[in-house]
């Protein structure tokens, strides 16, 4: 048998680090934001990504403990928040997640964005 070629096979794993994968800020959502995403119309979004993702539940707190926020969803098996108030709680919040996460807990972040 003659083999003609080779055949590579490549295997991609994720491996969750410490890491805030995203941390951004809807300064002025369109209504229907609200309306899918199931939350009542109380100003900015903060939407946040974190592995491990149990560490979501230290964030939320953390928010709310930062600024004047109202959590909207957790998800400790996903690893997602989501958080509304107004656009400055909303960046004080995610702001002081990141500064934590990375100070105290040796995470990497990225940095803070907004639309």
């Amino acid at each position: 048998m003659e083999v003609i070629g080779e055949i590579n096979r490549i295997i991609q794993e994720s491996v969750p680090g410490k890491q805030i994968t995203l941390a951004h800020v809807i300064a002025a959502p369109i209504q229907s934001v609200y309306d899918s995403l199931g939350v009542e119309d109380k100003g900015a979004i903060g939407i946040l990504a974190i592995t491990p993702y149990e560490t979501a539940v230290i964030a939320a707190d953390l928010a709310g403990k930062a600024a004047d926020i109202d959590i909207c969803f957790i998800d400790r098996f996903t690893g997602s928040l989501m958080f509304s108030g107004d656009v400055q709680s909303v960046e004080t919040a995610l702001q002081r997640i990141l500064d934590y996460f990375k100070a105290n807990l040796g995470f990497s972040i990225v940095s803070l964005t907004k639309s």
